[in-house]
């Protein structure tokens, strides 16, 4: 009985590090998820481990093991019942409750003010901006155009609800906006530093990922190919709120009672998610700065 189990404990593990090195081929980039929710709890993806949450003590708690690339919350729990769809695009699916935390595998999602899901869909050169009911029914609201240099999008990298029901998205080196009518404007423009730092295995300058915008539509951006966040005004003024160090970069950030939480990961040059560490970072609204988590193994090996 003993040898039974000690063989069925490591064909788990080998099952275990098969995924995670399989998984490492398939979207090979670190997760761009984090959010927090009324109570200042923040969740966030490590997509070498899953879904993580901090809560207002400062507490970690190893949620899923589910290795996906974006989340939102769902404060009002209001798609828990619904049937949630898979295909070859990509996947969404729910954990826990009270809040309800969705995560998404292949594309950046969140919830609008409506308290609807919107998501990218399609391929590349042919995005549309979805949005979802938790009836589950689905219409499209937008067809994404061109970049900013009038090549066709291949992603978004981030999207957000602003406060007056218009969605934020990011490619590569633009902000855009949709508005509640459907229409689709460039916000700003960003420019690559003068002397843009080598990320491993990032060679975009500049490369938005997640997005965050407050009540008044100053806009957060985190620039993972920069190693930076920055914050932008509804007027365009663009200025730099965080440098880290390579390897480490930003991909995500989140708001909640004037604090910035910024999502990094230390960025290798092999495609190995395992090796890609996150950290949550805390920007106080008095400036100061301080590294609140940092997930360096996995859940089991503590």
């Amino acid at each position: 009985m003993m040898q039974r189990q000690r063989t069925n404990c490591r064909r788990l593990v080998l099952i275990l590090i098969a995924t995670r090195l399989l998984s490492a081929s398939i979207n090979a980039h670190p997760g761009a998820g984090i959010a927090v929710d009324r109570l200042g709890q923040v969740y966030f993806l490590d997509t070498g481990s899953g879904l993580w949450k901090i809560d207002t003590r400062g507490g970690l708690t190893h949620l899923s093991g589910t290795l996906f690339h974006w989340l939102a919350i769902d404060e009002n729990n209001r798609f828990a019942n619904t049937r949630l769809f898979s295909g070859a695009l990509g996947e969404i699916s729910k954990i826990g409750a009270n809040p309800t935390v969705l995560i998404s595998s292949d594309y950046p999602i969140a919830i609008g003010r409506d308290g609807d899901l919107y998501y990218p869909s399609g391929p590349a050169g042919n995005l549309r901006m979805m949005k979802m009911t938790p009836s589950a029914t689905t219409s499209v609201i937008a067809t994404l155009p061109a970049t900013v240099d009038g090549k066709p999008l291949p992603y978004i990298g981030g999207i957000v609800a602003g406060p007056d029901g218009s969605l934020y998205y990011t490619e590569d080196s633009a902000i855009k906006r949709i508005t509640p009518q459907g229409r689709i404007g460039t916000v700003v423009t960003v420019r690559a530093p003068a002397s843009p730092p080598s990320i491993p295995a990032t060679g975009q300058h500049p490369y938005l990922r997640g997005i965050a915008v407050d009540a008044g539509g100053v806009m957060y951006v985190a620039d993972t190919g920069d190693a930076r966040v920055l914050k932008i005004t509804p007027a365009g003024k663009v200025t730099t709120l965080l440098e880290t160090q390579s390897p480490w970069s930003p991909t995500a950030v989140a708001l909640f009672s004037g604090d910035v939480y910024v999502l990094e990961f230390l960025h290798t040059a092999r495609d190995v998610r395992r090796d890609w560490l996150p950290r949550v970072r805390r920007i106080a609204s008095n400036g100061k700065s301080t590294i609140i988590a940092t997930i360096d193994q996995m859940p089991g090996a503590r």
